[in-house]
């Protein structure tokens, strides 16, 4: 398994322990549970970002804005899909919101977040 890969999945684990910490501690304190998986995808993706910036992906060295437009269009995607499936798994009892969350999580940052950021985030 190459290096880059399992940095970036160190990578995702730290953003997730922000996100999940969010979003959990929001939830407790009632917000919204959509509100909260809002707001626990954006503090996690900060991390990120910075994180595969600096790294994973040692790109520092280019222009950060760039790198940050096309962060946020994927981050957009991350999101909507993290949040679409969250919300349907909840909604219809399919999971209870913690286990939709890591369910989902799981299946999103393996088949979209990697892939995506090393090919065209990070290049």
């Amino acid at each position: 398994m190459p290096w880059k890969f399992i940095k970036a999945q160190a990578s995702s684990l730290a953003a997730t322990g922000v996100d999940y910490s969010t979003a959990l501690l929001l939830n407790y304190l009632e917000c919204w549970y959509i509100a909260a998986n809002i707001a626990g995808s954006v503090a996690g993706g900060i991390t990120n970002f910075h994180v595969n910036r600096q790294w994973v992906f040692e790109k520092e060295n280019k222009a950060v804005s760039v790198q940050a437009v096309k962060y946020v269009l994927v981050w957009v995607g991350n999101m909507l899909l993290n949040t679409g499936g969250v919300w349907g798994l909840v909604n219809y009892e399919i999971l209870p919101y913690v286990y939709a969350k890591i369910t989902v999580n799981l299946i999103v940052g393996f088949t979209y977040n990697y892939i995506i950021q090393k090919r065209f985030v990070f290049k």
